[in-house]
């Protein structure tokens, strides 16, 4: 949906808007409690790069190519996660992992073009998130999610309106802000609530690979929504990544006696 609009649009400016719409929706429909800056302020560095580098590699590589770098953020969460939160993965974690990039690779056939500039940025924007997801469970467990909500976005959104004056002229039609405002609400202020929210109980390495069905369910979307053929290789694609998914959630027992 971003990369039918992007075309015509300053990537920076799209995103500091965006953000900048969000933490609006925030302050009128979720009465932040009160705001930790400095932890927000973290996670906003680490998202605002992400989605600055994100954009614009989308601007200069393919949707297929974009989508396969940015998902391998699934599989430097846990080396984050052994890094910032002494954490390691379990063996069925490990193996999940190991699926995922096969499957996610399968998904997106991103092999049809040379390794681009905008491939780089996109490697960047991988790392910010994988950093990102791994702080947020890091630092949403001492803080109510709300709290941590707002200063991220608006962290996000300054430091994406820093990059505008780099990113090129904009022309903004309705479809473009159609697609700002949507992003802003769902893909933005619903998915990062849900991400303070219920990360800090599942921990990063089992929402990495949570996070392994968002280009799946995307990919049905887009057959459900615009029509788009899925070829064989990436419907076994699909199924390994829900394997992988299904893998990673299951939990060992233990017999009482």
């Amino acid at each position: 949906m971003q990369k039918a609009i992007l075309g015509s649009l300053n990537p920076f400016l799209y995103n500091a808007l965006r953000f900048a719409v969000a933490s609006v929706v925030v302050v009128i429909f979720f009465k932040p409690r009160e705001n930790q800056w400095k932890s927000g302020a973290i996670l906003g560095i680490f998202l605002g790069f992400a989605y600055a580098t994100q954009t614009l590699g989308l601007k200069l590589t393919t949707s297929t190519k974009s989508g396969f770098i940015t998902s391998l953020y699934i599989i430097l969460v846990p080396l984050f996660s052994l890094l910032i939160e002494q954490t390691k993965p379990t063996l069925l974690q490990t193996i999940s992992f190991s699926l995922s990039v096969p499957g996610l690779y399968l998904l997106n056939d991103p092999s049809s073009s040379p390794f681009t500039l905008g491939d780089f940025f996109t490697v960047i924007c991988a790392f910010s998130f994988a950093v990102h997801v791994v702080m947020i469970t890091k630092l949403s467990a001492n803080f109510h999610e709300t709290s941590l909500l707002l200063p991220q976005l608006l962290v996000t959104s300054a430091i994406n309106f820093v990059l505008a004056p780099f990113g090129g002229s904009s022309r903004f039609t309705f479809e473009a802000v159609f697609v700002m405002v949507y992003t802003a609400v769902m893909a933005t202020v619903i998915v990062i609530w849900l991400q303070l929210k219920h990360q800090k109980v599942v921990g990063s390495n089992v929402s990495a690979l949570i996070y392994v069905g968002e280009p799946v369910f995307a990919t049905i979307a887009s057959v459900i929504a615009l029509g788009e053929k899925v070829s064989l290789p990436q419907l076994f694609g699909m199924f390994v990544l829900v394997a992988s998914l299904c893998l990673a959630t299951v939990r060992k027992t233990e017999k009482t006696t």
